[in-house]
């Protein structure tokens, strides 16, 4: 890797830690929309303070930096390798902001508009993954996680390339490393929505 190389890396990453959603709530309110809600920078946590606007706001404009990334780094004529290291800087920079004291979101959004810059149809591929794993498991998160898991899978059986493959790989594990605590969450959630299913009624119980 050449210096010029990590330059664009690591302008890749501060790329990814203008945290919309963090600088739009203190724009609009003031307040830090890390005590709010969630506490992540993301466009669900904006969205539960701002409405709809500041969900879509947030959404674009965290999809639009991820893109602005990849786009940045083929236009400086870097090798594959490298455009994979700059998509993962991107979403590193919105996950981990530095000035932010390495609190950000969760990189969904950034993710996407990355992978949509870098090749398309892997961006065709978790959509495809995500609905059926969505209308399974009635949960976004554990939907998403789902369809990132799967597809570095898919991806590799459809011969796409291995450049790409590594690519899909570290946004996989970068964002379900984001989304460790949500997802616990949200296994306890439909874990117990299951056992509460499940529990007999009161009248059930006394004629045991």
């Amino acid at each position: 890797m050449t210096v010029s190389e990590g330059i664009i890396m690591v302008a890749c990453y501060v790329v990814g830690c203008f945290t919309t959603g963090y600088y739009y709530v203190r724009w609009r309110t003031g307040w830090d929309i890390r005590q709010l809600g969630s506490g992540t920078v993301g466009a669900r946590n904006v969205g539960r303070v701002l409405g709809g606007w500041g969900f879509g706001v947030t959404l674009l404009a965290d999809a639009a930096k991820g893109a602005l990334a990849v786009g940045m780094a083929a236009g400086f004529g870097v090798s594959a390798d490298v455009q994979v290291a700059c998509v993962v800087a991107v979403v590193a920079g919105h996950n981990w902001p530095v000035q932010l004291r390495f609190r950000g979101g969760k990189g969904v959004s950034t993710s996407l508009g990355a992978i949509l810059a870098y090749d398309p149809f892997m961006a065709l591929v978790l959509g495809v993954l995500f609905l059926p794993a969505l209308a399974l498991l009635r949960s976004v998160v554990l939907g998403g996680m789902v369809a990132l898991t799967l597809a570095p899978l898919v991806i590799f059986w459809c011969k796409v390339g291995n450049v790409e493959v590594a690519a899909i790989s570290f946004v996989a594990i970068l964002v379900v490393v984001a989304h460790a605590r949500n997802i616990r969450e949200e296994i306890g959630r439909l874990h117990a929505g299951r056992v509460g299913k499940g529990r007999p009624r009161a009248h059930d119980k006394g004629a045991e």
